[in-house]
C-alpha cells in the first residue's frame, strides 16, 4: 500500500523578518507548518530567516507587502489563497513611536494605528472568507502589556494594542461556529530592538522573575494556540510577561 504524503498546514506570520515574529515562524516551523514569511523592506533579514525555517525541512515563502496598505496585501496574497488557504494567521507586524500626548505628530498616531489595526483588519479580512468556507483555522494576534494596562508615553501603541484585543473578542465570538478560534498573546519586555535603548535597571525591578523575556518565550505560546492542544479556547488574551502585569 502506497502511503500518501499529509499535506503541511500553512501559516501566515507578519512582520515576521526578525524579533517575536521570526521566533514565531521558526517555532511553528518546528511543529511542521509551512511558512508565508510577510516582512516590508528587509530583504536580507527575511532571507535569513527563511533559510533557518527551510533547514527545518518545511517550506518557506516570503511575501513583502506593507499590511497598512490594502491594494499591497490584496497584491501579494490573493495569487497564492487562489492556490491554498493558511491554517494560521499571525498577526504580528508592528512598531512604537513612543512620545507624550502633548507633542505626539498626526503621523506617530496614524502610523502606528495602520499597521496594528489596519494590518490586522487588512490581513484578516483577505485570509478570512477561505478559512470560514474551510471551516477551521486560527487567527493569533500579538497585543501587548502596554494595551492591557497603558503606559506613559504610548498613547499611540496603547490604543492600537487595545483595540487589538476588543476586535480579537468580537472577532472570536463572530466566527466560533465556524472552529476558527482567535485569541491574543501580550508579551511584555521581550529581548528584542525595541527595547534595546530602555532603561534596564529601572524595568527588571517591575517584574517579579527578574528578567525580560526571550522571544521564543512568546512563540511557545503562539505555537500552542495553533496546535489541536487549544481546541477550546478562544476569545481570550494571554500574557507573556514574567509576572509584570497580572491583570
Amino acid at each position: 500500500m502506497i502511503e500518501m504524503k499529509k499535506t503541511a498546514k500553512i501559516a501566515l506570520v507578519t512582520g515576521a523578518s526578525k524579533g517575536i515574529g521570526a521566533a514565531i515562524a521558526l517555532s511553528l516551523a518546528q511543529s511542521g507548518f509551512d511558512i508565508w514569511l510577510n516582512y516590508r523592506s528587509d530583504d536580507d533579514a527575511a532571507n535569513a530567516v527563511k533559510q533557518q525555517i527551510e533547514a527545518v525541512g518545511v517550506t518557506c515563502q516570503l511575501l513583502p507587502f506593507d499590511v497598512a496598505d490594502m491594494e499591497q496585501t490584496d497584491n501579494a496574497l490573493k495569487p497564492f489563497l487562489a492556490d491554498a488557504t493558511p491554517f494560521a494567521v499571525i498577526n504580528n507586524a508592528g512598531f512604537a513611536r513612543d512620545t507624550i500626548m502633548a507633542m505626539m505628530s498626526n503621523d506617530e498616531w496614524n502610523d502606528v494605528l495602520s499597521v496594528h489595526l489596519g494590518g490586522f483588519f487588512n490581513v484578516t479580512r483577505t485570509v478570512l472568507p477561505q478559512m470560514l468556507r474551510k471551516r477551521q483555522g486560527r487567527i493569533v494576534n500579538i497585543v501587548s502589556t502596554s494595551g492591557q494596562t497603558g503606559v506613559a508615553g504610548q498613547t499611540n501603541y496603547s490604543a492600537a494594542k487595545a483595540g487589538l484585543i476588543g476586535a480579537t473578542r468580537s472577532l472570536a465570538a463572530e466566527i466560533a461556529k465556524r472552529k476558527i478560534l482567535v485569541n491574543a498573546v501580550a508579551p511584555g519586555f521581550i529581548e528584542t530592538e525595541m527595547i534595546a535603548d530602555l532603561p534596564l535597571e529601572h524595568i527588571l525591578p517591575m517584574i517579579p522573575l527578574g528578567r525580560v523575556g526571550k522571544a521564543e518565550e512568546v512563540a511557545n505560546m503562539v505555537e500552542f494556540l495553533c496546535s489541536d492542544k487549544s481546541s477550546y479556547i478562544t476569545g481570550q488574551v494571554f500574557s507573556v510577561n514574567g509576572g509584570a502585569c497580572m491583570p
